[in-house]
């Protein structure tokens, strides 16, 4: 049944708190004391169907802090459990945020609106529930990048100031989020009542899954399986769309894989500049079970976990339940690399497949690493070489750095005769190969330097203009900006090597 909410104009239905009983407590968050909206995603907003006409910036900062919400919202802390650096934990839970309910939006697609940083809930093991302004900015800054770049993801719609202060290592500012999403339905979710034994709760909820994001499959012999087999392929064309940026999700938990294949959780996540392999930023990592090569692997494990869930659902038979199960989780890694080659094709300009383009695509990384070359600028100059400008553009262009000499080694000149010769394979233009790569490469990614200057000048200063301009640029990732030039080079050596935490 669908409330239309005649404030804030949003359309809510609850389905997950009517149909879910027991995945959830209902709760309402924190009264922020002098709540004050500081970033408004109206583009989004307007979208989901808010009445920006008679809404003013106060209206949307009380409902969007927490203890003030819209009408026809029902309020919840999700209840969840997860492997957490591969240990397992039978209950997490939302311990700093709620999900105010789900809005129908003006496409009649229903999406949930999420608080982060709302205050404490039953679920928060000890923290005080809160978020405070630079990880909170961090997060809307780079769902939206993320979202620009084509990548699957939840987006920030709101950064509100409660008028509090939180204490960490030292005071700072309150803030909440408002994020949207498919939903925040996560492999952990299964594991709460799998791991309890429940298995109708299993099937309530993995029949709830199927009817919100996969409704077709409700009628096939095997829901249950081919829903797994749906999961397994959204993530792995998730995970190829993350390596094919240099992006480093950092906490690939099984409480942070969600059933829709979307990003969420932006605390440890990084992106590359010399590109690496091995590519690893959080402090708390010290194995590398979320490194960038790992990052595929990581997901299978996951999956592997949300296969165990639904084994009593796939067959009654336990022996053919897990040969079922099985043989779909092994399917990930030949739809990973389908998934990755061709993204890896449309960052060269190829327009067809060739059986030699993984050894193709593989040397230019092993180049790549040997040389230290920049990930982001080496496929955006490749395009100019192939317009026929290398020595204005790839090598000696003001927006991109010096690649320590890589362009004049033998070993990446023949690299350049073997692709130039690969795509020749491909009737199409030149123009079109290099429009392609120009479509799919861009110029501006969230830099880890240019990321934190503009979240200190923020939390320290006061001062947002530097986190306006970068969010700006990484609105239109692809399209070259007069002036914008240092915000597309790698991060000084002073910068020194970067390192992300957890909690945010």
């Amino acid at each position: 049944m669908s409330t239309k909410n005649s404030d804030s104009g949003l359309v809510f239905e609850n389905s997950y708190a009517q149909r879910l009983d027991g995945y959830y407590v209902l709760h309402n968050g924190d009264l922020a004391p002098k709540p004050r909206l500081i970033k408004f995603n109206s583009k989004l907003a307007k979208s989901l169907g808010f009445d920006l006409q008679n809404l003013d910036q106060s209206q949307i900062a009380a409902m969007l802090s927490g203890g003030t919400h819209p009408r026809g919202a029902m309020p919840l802390a999700q209840a969840y459990a997860g492997h957490q650096f591969g240990g397992f934990s039978a209950q997490l839970g939302d311990g700093r945020a709620i999900l105010l309910g789900e809005v129908i939006d003006c496409s009649a697609t229903r999406v949930d609106l999420h608080l982060k940083g709302s205050g404490r809930t039953p679920f928060s093991r000890g923290g005080d529930g809160k978020a405070t302004l630079g990880p909170v900015l961090r997060e809307y800054l780079l769902g939206e990048a993320m979202h620009a770049l084509q990548v699957p993801t939840t987006r920030g719609l709101s950064v509100v100031l409660t008028g509090e202060k939180v204490m960490r290592d030292r005071l700072l500012t309150g803030a909440v989020l408002g994020r949207v999403a498919s939903s925040h339905i996560r492999v952990g979710t299964f594991q709460f009542m799998a791991a309890r034994g429940e298995i109708d709760k299993v099937k309530l909820l993995a029949d709830y899954a199927i009817e919100r994001h996969f409704n077709a499959l409700k009628d096939q012999p095997n829901c249950y399986l081919e829903f797994l087999k749906r999961v397994i392929d959204a993530q792995a064309q998730l995970v190829a769309r993350w390596m094919s940026i240099g992006f480093v999700h950092g906490v690939m938990n099984t409480d942070n894989m969600t059933i829709s294949g979307e990003t969420i959780d932006y605390g440890p996540c990084a992106f590359q500049d010399s590109y690496n392999s091995a590519a690893l930023y959080s402090s708390i990592d010290h194995r590398g079970r979320y490194a960038y090569n790992n990052q595929a692997s990581a997901a299978k494990w996951n999956l592997a976990r949300l296969a165990e869930t639904l084994l009593g659902l796939i067959a009654e038979d336990q022996d053919q339940a897990l040969e079922l199960a099985s043989a779909a989780i092994n399917d990930f890694d030949s739809l990973y690399q389908n998934y990755w080659l061709h993204q890896m094709r449309s960052k060269l300009g190829l327009f067809s497949k060739a059986e030699k383009d993984l050894a193709l695509i593989s040397d230019l990384l092993k180049i790549m690493q040997e040389y230290q070359i920049d990930f982001t600028q080496c496929f955006r100059a490749l395009s100019q070489v192939l317009r026929q400008t290398r020595a204005q553009g790839a090598k000696d262009s003001q927006y991109f750095a010096e690649f320590k000499g890589a362009w004049d080694a033998p070993v990446y000149q023949q690299w350049q005769q073997r692709w130039l010769t690969r795509l020749a394979a491909d009737s199409q233009s030149i123009e079109q190969k290099a429009n392609l790569m120009e479509g799919v490469n861009p110029l501006y990614i969230p830099r880890n330097h240019k990321v934190e200057e503009a979240l200190q000048a923020a939390e320290n200063d006061n001062d947002f203009a530097p986190f306006e301009r970068l969010l700006d640029l990484l609105t239109t990732p692809y399209t070259l900006r007069e002036g914008a030039d240092e915000y597309a080079a790698p991060a000084p050596a002073a910068f020194g090597k970067y390192q992300t935490f957890c909690g945010t």
